[in-house]
């Protein structure tokens, strides 16, 4: 069994977060000076990315009910309210339209973001893995365990943090899934049929990913034993295999398109 080292501190999991954010900017900047890419216009579509990102995750998680005067001011939640990588994700993919919208960029930019942003999961969560609730209980040996301390930082047995129990290590299962994925889109990145299919790639098989991850993730159940990232996930799962599909399609049909992207 393994201790959480900082249950609830808020500077470790930052410091996560931070280096996954750079790693992911250098990963970012190198494949767009591999493929040519120099248009100074690309950083501000990322920067937006980035803003976005930062609005998603925490905003996207204000509506804990459907009746919106039982939710907190949005002020408040701000402030104190927890963060979701989904709704994250969601943000940063709506401020690439957006900045590219605002400057004119017009090119596909899904395939220098796919590798970047995994790598950048895969190190961003480690921040989470020694700092949040790890999951639900497990009888497994690599359980993660919190003292009576750590379990009234992260809210007690109500919250699901039950003190000297193995807990499922469920930020650990999803360090590896995405370091998987980065190598797998590291060596496919030139490969695809069109501009843009790497991305799909990726954040489809994520989404499967999440979605089984979430039964040992330790989160609430929100309706039908399903949680809110579960319901989330149930609704644009079908879009993602249409896409998915278009892409096995094309795979099979044509040849990579040149230079995706600039």
């Amino acid at each position: 069994m393994v201790p959480l080292p900082f249950p609830g501190s808020d500077l470790a999991h930052d410091a996560g977060v931070g280096l996954g954010v750079a790693a992911a900017l250098a990963v970012f900047a190198a494949e767009a000076r591999r493929r040519g890419v120099a248009d100074d216009r690309l950083w501000a579509v990322v920067g937006c990315a980035l803003a976005f990102l930062a609005l998603g995750a925490r905003l996207g998680t204000w509506a804990q009910h459907a009746d919106l005067a039982r939710n907190a001011g949005l002020l408040q939640w701000w402030i104190d309210g927890n963060r979701s990588i989904l709704s994250g994700l969601v943000g940063a993919w709506l401020g690439v339209h957006v900045g590219k919208r605002i400057v004119g960029y017009r090119a596909r930019t899904g395939d220098l973001f796919a590798p970047a942003v995994a790598l950048g999961m895969a190190i961003g969560r480690v921040g989470c893995l020694l700092t949040e609730l790890p999951g639900a209980p497990t009888g497994a040996r690599w359980g993660m365990v919190l003292d009576a301390a750590a379990s009234g930082r992260l809210g007690g047995p109500r919250a699901g943090a039950v003190a000297g129990v193995g807990l499922h290590p469920s930020f650990a299962y999803e360090i590896a899934f995405h370091a998987v994925a980065f190598a797998v889109l590291w060596r496919l990145r030139d490969r695809l049929a069109r501009p843009g299919d790497l991305f799909v790639l990726y954040v489809a098989g994520y989404a499967v990913f999440r979605f089984c991850v979430e039964f040992v993730r330790g989160n609430a159940v929100a309706w039908g034993g399903l949680t809110r990232p579960q319901l989330f996930l149930a609704v644009t799962m079908p879009l993602l295999a249409w896409r998915v599909a278009r892409l096995v399609r094309d795979a099979r049909g044509v040849g990579r398109v040149p230079e995706p992207v600039g």
